[in-house]
């Protein structure tokens, strides 16, 4: 089976590539000639994975799949979700992004925070939607060299390393992505 992954995150790809089993192959949108800028205009997580993969069926005519995550930190109000790879403003820069909330949680004794992902799939003319959630807490400086977004400053619940400090493999047995992914790849199954 091929799949298109409506994404050239190279790192997202990477991940859920150890995850799905050999049988799914996994195409980029470079794979398929999509070297446009996918517009990601919802104000939702949810949408933004939608109108992602609605743009592949559409203009490529494949089946696909789309994610859009976000970090939701509960003192900021959810904030920065949606915004999380634009938060600190434009071009997307990790380190900026990180930084600016780590400033707006510097009088916060509330760090708690989770990453979400959804994923649509665009599957045999129908829609499908996928959501993973990891709750953690923020912590106060930037600790690992892995990983990429905010996984220097994220501490899962119930673990004492960041993302960045956890390898591939590690993080996406737990994180949100890899929840979604599992579901992904369990209802492919069928």
């Amino acid at each position: 089976m091929k799949l298109v992954f409506a994404s050239n995150n190279k790192n997202k790809i990477k991940e859920i590539q150890l995850l799905v089993p050999n049988s799914i192959q996994i195409l980029s949108l470079d794979d398929i000639g999509c070297t446009e800028e996918i517009p990601e205009t919802a104000d939702t997580i949810e949408g933004n994975a939608i109108l992602k993969a609605i743009y592949v069926t559409e203009k490529y005519g494949y089946d696909c799949f789309a994610d859009d995550s976000g970090l939701e930190v509960d003192a900021l109000n959810g904030e920065p979700g949606v915004f999380s790879a634009r938060y600190a403003g434009e071009p997307k820069n990790d380190d900026n992004n990180m930084n600016k909330l780590l400033s707006n949680l510097k009088d916060k004794t509330n760090r708690k925070a989770n990453f979400k992902t959804v994923i649509c799939l665009n599957y045999k003319g129908k829609q499908h939607l996928f959501t993973g959630i990891i709750n953690g807490k923020i912590i106060e400086e930037k600790i690992g060299n892995n990983g990429f977004g905010y996984d220097p400053i994220f501490v899962a619940n119930d673990y004492s390393k960041t993302f960045a400090e956890l390898s591939i493999e590690e993080k996406s047995n737990i994180s949100h992505r890899g929840i979604a992914v599992k579901q992904l790849i369990e209802f492919l199954k069928l």
